[in-house]
């Protein structure tokens, strides 16, 4: 669907151009206009000969016709550039895929599966058992992760419905695809945004307010490995683990971060109508 939007846009857009700024073009679209007009007025004249009184109803129209086939002669620039305008918005519209356009604060709009929705109004999943802290302090981890230790993985802060969507993903990341996953970081308080953004846009650009970490709705999450936390995207093993992790998340209704310009692959987060909007409206109250 995409192509053919694309390819009858290219055709249209060739077209008004050749009308546009070619002389030959005008002239030769303006001779088969007047062709056809021609070959109107001369089969209604040849039905109001029969002085039938639908053909001579037919007849008084060729009047009206022949002034607008004359007008849009005269004007033929105006019409041009009116179709195009109108073709324009709905092309845009296919080249798009009817996705939205809007920034990263947009509402996630995928539709939760029937395991989703049977999940939300079922039995509820528990939250798995706390890891020991050194997991979390191994060189590798601190490499990829600096601050990591004094992150925040009490599942009760978190959004409920998030926290159900992000267990479901665990679960199936184990059960379908054979890989144990560990949450790194969840709430995250305003002042810990900032310090993590004051490290630079490798870490983080959002500041305090601008992520859905402060709201419970988010998570950055990795892979067990023999007991070790597996992080680093070098790793073959782990980087197929964030593309199907990237998938269950997806097919859940939640935002993975991997398809971002700035690719995080362990995040995920459940944009939800009105947060972002009411965060930023009580800041511009507070200022």
């Amino acid at each position: 669907m995409l192509l053919l939007a694309i390819a009858l846009y290219f055709l249209l857009a060739c077209m008004v151009g050749w009308l546009l700024f070619f002389p030959a073009g005008r002239t030769l679209a303006m001779g088969a206009l007047g062709r056809l007009e021609a070959r109107l007025a001369a089969w209604l004249a040849s039905l109001a000969r029969w002085r039938l009184p639908a053909m001579r109803a037919a007849s008084a129209t060729a009047a009206p016709l022949r002034a607008a086939t004359h007008h849009v002669g005269r004007h033929y620039l105006l019409w041009l550039a009116g179709l195009a305008l109108l073709a324009v918005p709905p092309a845009l519209v296919f080249m798009t895929g009817g996705r939205s356009m809007l920034d990263g604060y947009a509402v996630s709009t995928r539709e939760a599966n029937p395991q989703v929705a049977a999940l939300l109004h079922g039995e509820q999943l528990a939250p798995p058992a706390a890891l020991p802290p050194d997991v979390f302090t191994t060189a590798e981890v601190v490499q990829e992760r600096p601050m990591l230790q004094s992150a925040s993985r009490n599942w009760d802060l978190l959004d409920a419905e998030f926290t159900q969507r992000l267990l479901l993903v665990f679960k199936i990341m184990k059960e379908q695809h054979g890989y144990e996953m560990a949450i790194l970081e969840g709430y995250r308080s305003p002042e810990r945004q900032d310090a993590l953004a004051r490290m630079g846009g490798h870490v983080t650009n959002a500041r305090a307010g601008q992520s859905w970490h402060q709201h419970g709705l988010a998570a950055d999450c990795a892979f067990l490995r023999n007991g070790k936390l597996v992080i680093s995207e070098k790793d073959p093993w782990a980087m197929r683990g964030y593309e199907l992790y990237g998938q269950v998340a997806e097919s859940v209704g939640l935002t993975w971060g991997g398809r971002w310009k700035m690719m995080d692959f362990g995040h995920t987060e459940l944009r939800v109508p009105g947060v972002m909007q009411r965060e930023r409206r009580g800041a511009r109250e507070a200022g």
